[in-house]
């Protein structure tokens, strides 16, 4: 669950298009760097497992998105994801603990 003014951070597609020129959803321009340091450029890759990863405050569950909470807490708590905003009212949702 995301907020209104967080729901923007999330436009990016995760398989951008292939057409580079005129493509909505994708973060660089068309092509590649010539004659670019590959050491170099290695720092920028996103590591799934990496030292840049963020946890979940409530259960420490690794979190695939920039947020504070994994989705399962967001929602029994719910609150956005990414900023912890109250987004919906839980108080007669019949959730359990498992």
């Amino acid at each position: 669950m995301v907020c209104e003014k967080c729901e923007k951070k999330l436009a990016k597609v995760i398989v951008p298009d292939k057409w580079k020129e005129g493509a909505h959803n994708t973060t660089e321009g068309g092509g590649r760097k010539i004659n670019e340091n590959k050491l170099l450029s290695k720092k920028n890759r996103w590591t799934p497992y990496g030292s840049g990863s963020t946890k979940c405050i409530i259960c420490k569950q690794q979190v695939h998105q920039d947020g504070k909470y994994c989705h399962t807490c967001a929602y029994s708590k719910g609150v956005c994801a990414m900023c912890g905003k109250q987004v919906l009212d839980t108080k007669f949702y019949k959730q359990s603990n498992v």
